[in-house]
């Protein structure tokens, strides 16, 4: 009789089992290194995500005030709203859809749900880049976030228990940029402020596309003379914190594009909006952050040739290169009287 009990009760386990169901005691996606993410066009939030088979992991941050851009270590706490951390069992295969749609597929279904009620997201971002080995210019391609959680409680739908991890590797999440996004001015005419100066007066040269503009702001008087330099000899003046400053600035999406009437003005206009400044390093003399200035004349016109040499353009803690040699292009100016 004791041996038919048994068998019974082995059966009844049998049938009250689902095949489906995943019993989870512990979150473990380290062999996952690779985070992916929602399409983020419309929506406000940007989700990254890491899926096994029949399991989820999910990180949502706000677009804005969420993923940081720059060489640099920070720090978010998890709040359930903003930024959330959740983990999600199915009763079958797990695909990006589920996660991502705006109305998930009817199957699989949630078998257990585990939402982080507190602790810190901890970010290490790193940006990526390509270098020119023609001329020494670099490409800031992406930004490498490697991800983990400190202190993190999670209130788990099988548990009135929560549970606390006291630190948790999350991964890399990878994006894409492009900085610069273009360097291609629309003519090799570089512009002065004031406009129509004398060569002594000129406070600011730059060149522009309608997207972004680079311009040398107090540059040294010296550097713009109405005489022509000796074959081999540029005028040379290094950037420093108060002269020839270098500015590469891009223009905010739908905000307009540049044009002549931007420039010159004594408050800058509102629009076009400025979405990124970049400036130039301070030079190290000999090595770079240096201003070449080669003058040729012509009856009473003289033109002069503009090149930044060795010029590293920083934000923050990221930084790109223009080049060994990066012609700006060449400004004219007329002899006075």
């Amino acid at each position: 009789m004791k041996k038919y009990a048994s068998l019974l009760l082995f059966a009844l386990l049998l049938n009250g089992c689902d095949d489906g169901d995943l019993m989870v005691d512990t979150i473990n996606f380290e062999d996952i290194l690779e985070s992916q993410s929602c399409p983020t066009t419309t929506s406000e939030n940007t989700l990254i995500y890491k899926l096994k088979p029949q399991e989820a992991l999910m990180l949502q941050m706000p677009k804005i005030g969420g993923l940081i851009e720059d060489d640099t270590i920070y720090t978010r706490d998890i709040n359930n709203s903003t930024f959330r951390v959740v983990y999600r069992a199915y009763d079958g295969a797990v695909v990006t859809n589920n996660i991502c749609s705006t109305i998930p597929p009817s199957t699989p279904k949630v078998t257990e749900e585990w939402l982080a009620t507190n602790g810190k997201i901890n970010i290490t971002s790193a940006a990526l880049t390509t270098t020119n080995d023609t001329d020494g210019s670099s490409v800031i391609t992406g930004y490498s976030n490697n991800i983990e959680f400190t202190n993190i409680t999670f209130a788990k739908s099988s548990s009135s228990i929560p549970q606390t991890n006291i630190l948790y590797k999350f991964g890399t999440y990878s994006t894409t940029t492009k900085i610069p996004a273009s360097l291609i001015f629309r003519s090799t005419t570089v512009n002065m402020c004031p406009i129509n100066s004398k060569a002594s007066d000129i406070k600011q040269v730059y060149n522009y596309n309608n997207s972004f503009y680079i311009s040398i702001e107090n540059i040294s008087s010296n550097l713009i003379v109405n005489q022509a330099t000796e074959p081999g000899k540029p005028r040379t003046a290094l950037i420093s914190a108060t002269n020839n400053k270098v500015f590469y600035r891009t223009t905010a999406l739908d905000t307009g594009t540049l044009t002549d009437s931007y420039f010159c003005n004594s408050t800058p206009p509102v629009t076009p909006a400025i979405d990124q400044e970049w400036s130039g390093q301070i030079a190290v003399p000999n090595v770079s952050g240096i201003i070449e200035v080669t003058t040729e004349s012509a009856a009473n016109i003289y033109t002069h040739k503009i090149v930044l040499k060795n010029v590293i353009m920083g934000k923050n803690h990221s930084t790109f290169k223009l080049g060994t040699s990066f012609v700006l292009g060449t400004l004219t100016t007329l002899a006075t009287p």
